[in-house]
């Protein structure tokens, strides 16, 4: 069988491609170059080329070909403008949602065509086929697993993928990588958006936006505390970069047409927090909504989960999570789970 293994540079990655081999299947590599257009280098040190050459020294040291392809035209169209757009809007993106489902399970797909059975990655999760509907499970790695980056990949792709790491955890992984003595065995994981390489989102953002002073209100007591560059800056629940004193602060809400950031202090911050908000534009894996409206949801990548009621109404839906919750923004989004299935995805309100 002939795989198309998506290889970043990373030891996950590169672990998954031993373990493809380990298993017979015929490999060829390929490293999707995404990171940010010529026209936007001067932000920052470009590690596309560092990533290159640890992927091309795995390759190597296995005997399999390595294909670098660019794809920043494709991911500039789709992630990268979804990103700023929500950004101006004042809501909280996730573009590595969108770079799984458009870019690597997507345009990369269109690219190469019929030349594969399937399609590899090193993402933390597996692939279940239950008499031919594709779950998608989670990895026993609970800090690690990346279903939550997933939830929006359709039946169609989960079909042609494989999973090769989702069975390990990290610790597993690094053994693995040590026995086979790859060269980024001892490789830090990535971290931050994929697009952006080193350089930080806030450079990102005031590049593309630039700055608008405005208001940073005590939302209660309605006093002026200070002032902020942008709206967009901001998340709510940030803690640090307010630059204000009498702290802990934190950003509760924004006012994006006015561009006014509402702050509260720590003694307050529970009045913020929530146990309901709404959710839309859904994606459910295996095409259809689940029958039970008791699941657990996640509200961001991580261990972290709720048990939760989905009251589903038309295209929209109500989710009463079991525990208060004071990170919750417009934009993000909320990722449900059947026992150890991830079933979809959606936008929060």
């Amino acid at each position: 069988m002939k795989v198309a293994l998506l290889i970043s540079g990373g030891v996950d990655s590169s672990v998954a491609l031993r373990l493809l081999l380990e298993q017979g299947y015929d490999v060829t590599a390929y490293y999707l170059k995404i990171w940010l257009q010529d026209d936007f280098s001067f932000l920052g040190d470009c590690p596309w080329e560092e990533d290159v050459e640890f992927a091309s020294r795995v390759c190597e040291q296995a005997g399999v070909e390595l294909v670098t392809l660019p794809m920043q035209d494709e991911y500039w169209a789709s992630v990268v403008s979804y990103t700023i757009a929500e950004i101006k809007e004042g809501r909280t993106p996730n573009p590595d949602m969108f770079c799984n489902r458009l870019i690597k399970f997507g345009e990369f797909s269109k690219r190469i065509g019929d030349k594969y059975d399937k399609i590899a990655s090193g993402h933390y999760a597996r692939v279940i086929n239950d008499n031919g509907i594709y779950k998608l499970g989670v990895s026993p790695d609970p800090v690690k697993d990346q279903t939550y980056f997933l939830a929006y990949v359709t039946q169609q792709q989960l079909s042609n993928l494989l999973f090769p790491i989702g069975e390990y955890d990290k610790a597993q992984i690094r053994s693995i990588a040590d026995r086979y003595d790859l060269a980024n065995k001892k490789r830090k994981d990535s971290q931050g958006i994929c697009f952006l390489g080193r350089i930080s989102f806030r450079d990102f953002i005031k590049q593309h936006l630039g700055e608008l002073k405005g208001d940073i209100i005590n939302t209660d007591t309605g006093k002026k505390m200070g002032e902020h560059n942008g709206f967009y800056f901001y998340t709510i629940g940030q803690r640090s970069g307010l630059g204000l004193s009498g702290g802990p602060w934190y950003v509760v809400q924004k006012d994006t047409a006015n561009n006014i950031i509402y702050i509260s202090n720590k003694d307050m911050i529970s009045e913020k927090e929530r146990t309901e908000f709404l959710v839309t534009k859904f994606n459910w894996i295996t095409g259809t909504p689940p029958l039970n409206d008791r699941l657990r949801v996640k509200i961001r990548h991580g261990a972290k989960s709720y048990n939760c009621r989905l009251n589903l109404q038309g295209e929209t839906g109500r989710v009463t999570i079991d525990q208060p919750e004071k990170g919750i923004a417009a934009g993000q989004f909320a990722v449900f789970y059947e026992d150890d299935i991830c079933i979809g995805g959606s936008v929060i309100m």
